[in-house]
């Protein structure tokens, strides 16, 4: 309370007294309340634990930037207050809006160049619309001809002004309890004074243009005052109302900018997580309350809510406390307050504006990299100051969006390269199939692509892919990664599709999926845009990388597309691991086998399962997965006919690591440890070769692992 209540008058000053040094206690009346109610209300509603909320300096240049243009228009001052009241809870509204619509989770993620330059507009307004006061230039000179004027200048104005600054800027490194707004307001009172030993005409307080003057908050003050606000309004014309609608969204969406960026600080500090949405909500209705009761907006405040902290706060109490105390001390003060001094005021806010001002922006000017953002930071700040806020918000969203643009074009989104050599599927092929892949690798590559593909990087994908699709004959291109589409990057593939099917090669996507990552069904707008069609023989899409790895070797090997089902089942002497025994000792041991059947999808065995069980595929196709974190999983081999699977657990009586699925309608040989052990005691050779046939297949398995492995660390 220490720190907001004092920090609320001062805005609430600042604001109505654009209307005059008479509107200094109506302003001074509005930030009491804007400090009790938001204080309250938005703690209330809020889910931020240790928030504090109160009048603000967004808040406060943006009404006292509109209060200042109404009186130049010849504005009446009491139509001017019915609007700034207006505009307060039409900003709240806006606030309420934004986290009905879910918006609050967008608003942080405002590019950091145009906050820095909104921090530094709002900190130069402030200190710009202070100096008139600094100076004890009457109200409703502008700060340039206030300058200009040495002989309006009150050379105690001036002196009031500098203590309470000074005192506010280097109190802190002494007094480490004690808030420097405090300190300083104590200064700059003490110094009026004094000098009031030496002039006793400033013992008066009314009419005295100096001070802040009477409040009006005991009796019926207060509730007049309100009252008085909202009379005016009926006599607004409408061309005064439709000033009104720009300005509430400029407030809404600073305040809620502004809130959340210190929420965000908060969450650091105590490692929390706030919720965006509800706080904008409370935030809202706080504004809209206060608003309705004669105060002024406000925010979630970085001052108050750190002081909180260090003090010990720990709930949402600790606002709403704040709230309560700010109407007691405003109560039981209001004769102590009403002799703040205006100068006294414009002192501690210039302080704060010049703390507001974000200098880290400066650093941009290091390096070459980062000019460009600085120049986003100058030009926010050159059109708040020249035409308003929101056309700054307008134009530095703008200029970060092209930054934006600029950066992606002169990147690849080719995240990964690799010959079919270098890479393979998961696959367990013969050693005949793998010799010959290696020898046919290079007619194929595949391209994992990231990011988005859009209008601005397609030019340099078509230069990175070029050459490739004119040699190769398969291309596979991986989108798993790719976040976004757009229809030029669509243009793009179906060049490259037509160029590819010229030569009577083969163009394969990967990571094509009904429920991409950007909500859009990647296979239906790859058709849609006639990439693909069903028919296509140009064409293939796949769900997943390894599948269209997958299909490439089989096409290099000289396979040819069939329905598993028509797959004849294989007989034991036609695999690989029997192809050296002799018959009988094949029906031997095929005698101690059984055979299962599976339909597609269905479940060999589970993860965790006891591994008494070996498996040769007849028919079909296998496929063992792992289980990662969040139901999801990811496949880890695949094998098709005259391939054995579960061999791991079998060996070394563990249980299963995955499991294991058909992926068609699959036969399956099954040799348990039991009839295993039964052919072991009678055939120790038979068992003995098995063992080794196993152990070597084993041993090629893990070298093709380790080249995978050593090319993903290249990634």
């Amino acid at each position: 309370m220490l720190v907001a209540l004092p920090a609320s008058i001062a805005f609430g000053v600042t604001v109505y007294a654009a209307l005059g040094p008479e509107h200094a206690a109506l302003g001074a009346r509005a930030g009491i309340i804007g400090a009790t109610v938001i204080g309250l209300v938005a703690s209330w509603l809020g889910g931020t634990d240790r928030l504090i909320s109160a009048p603000c300096a967004p808040a406060t240049a943006v009404l006292s930037a509109f209060a200042i243009q109404l009186v130049q228009h010849g504005v009446a001052s009491g139509h001017v207050v019915a609007l700034l009241m207006l505009v307060g809870v039409l900003g709240g509204l806006v606030q309420l809006a934004l986290g009905l619509l879910g918006v609050g989770g967008l608003i942080k993620y405002i590019p950091s160049p145009v906050v820095s330059g909104f921090l530094t507009a709002v900190g130069l307004i402030i200190i710009g619309s202070q100096i008139p006061k600094f100076l004890g230039v009457p109200g409703g000179v502008p700060w340039q001809v206030a300058v200009l004027a040495p002989s309006r200048w009150d050379w105690r104005a001036i002196l009031i002004a500098l203590v309470t600054a000074g005192t506010a800027t280097i109190a802190p490194r002494f007094l480490h309890r004690i808030p420097g707004i405090i300190v300083g307001i104590l200064a700059g009172v003490l110094t009026y004074f004094g000098l009031v030993l030496v002039n006793p005409a400033l013992r008066e307080l009314s009419g005295n243009p100096l001070v802040i003057g009477p409040l009006g908050i005991h009796g019926g003050g207060l509730w007049a005052g309100v009252t008085g606000g909202w009379a005016q309004s009926g006599q607004i014309g409408l061309s005064y109302l439709l000033s009104v609608f720009g300005t509430s969204l400029t407030l809404g969406v600073l305040l809620s900018i502004d809130t959340l960026k210190t929420c965000v600080v908060l969450d650091k500090m105590t490692r929390s997580h706030h919720d965006s949405n509800r706080e904008l909500k409370a935030q809202g209705v706080a504004n809209v309350v206060a608003n309705v009761a004669g105060g002024i907006s406000g925010a979630g405040t970085m001052g108050a809510t750190l002081v909180g902290l260090n003090s010990g706060s720990s709930s949402r109490t600790a606002g709403k406390v704040e709230g309560v105390l700010a109407l007691v001390a405003a109560l039981l003060l209001s004769q102590f307050i009403a002799w703040i001094p205006v100068a006294t005021l414009a002192g501690i806010l210039i302080v704060i504006g010049v703390r507001v001002i974000d200098r880290e922006p400066l650093q941009f000017l290091e390096s070459k990299e980062t000019v460009l953002d600085f120049t986003v930071v100058l030009a926010v700040v050159a059109v708040a100051l020249t035409v308003s806020l929101i056309a700054a918000s307008a134009v530095g969203v703008g200029l970060a969006m092209i930054l934006f643009v600029r950066e992606q074009v002169g990147g690849s989104v080719v995240r990964h390269k690799a010959d079919l050599v270098q890479t393979s599927s998961s696959w367990h092929r013969p050693e005949r199939e793998v010799d010959l892949l290696e020898e046919k690798g290079g007619e194929a590559v595949v391209f994992e692509l990231q990011g988005s593909l859009f209008f601005g990087n397609t030019y340099q994908l078509y230069a990175d892919l070029e050459h490739e699709i004119s040699t190769r004959s398969y291309v596979i291109i991986d989108l798993r990664r790719v976040r976004s589409i757009d229809v030029t990057a669509a243009q793009l593939f179906r060049q490259i599709r037509d160029a590819i099917r010229e030569r009577g090669a083969k163009l394969v996507f990967s990571g094509v999926r009904e429920n991409h990552r950007s909500g859009r069904n990647l296979r239906e707008f790859l058709g849609q845009s006639g990439v693909w069609h069903p028919q296509s023989k140009t064409v293939r899409i796949f769900t997943d990388l390894d599948a269209a790895i997958g299909w490439v070797e089989d096409r290099l090997l000289g396979g040819i597309e069939s329905a598993a089902d028509e797959e004849p089942p294989m007989a034991l002497d036609e695999m690989e691991l029997f192809a050296q025994h002799r018959d009988e000792t094949i029906r031997e041991i095929e005698r101690h086998m059984e055979i299962r059947r599976f339909d597609a999808g269905a479940t060999i065995y589970e993860r965790g399962t006891p591994g008494g069980e070996l498996f040769w595929v007849r028919r079909g196709t296998v496929r063992l997965v792992a289980r990662l974190e969040a139901r999801k999983t990811r496949p880890v081999a695949s094998f098709g006919r005259g391939d054995f699977f579960g061999g791991l657990a079998f060996m070394d009586n563990q249980p299963r690591p995955h499991d294991a699925i058909a992926l068609t309608a699959t036969e399956v040989y099954v040799l348990t440890r039991e009839h295993f052990e039964q052919v072991a005691t009678v055939h120790r050779k038979l068992a003995f070769n098995l063992a080794n046939s196993m152990a070597r297949t084993f041993a090629k398995r893990l070298r093709r692992a380790e080249r995978k492995i050593a090319m993903l660390q290249e990634y």
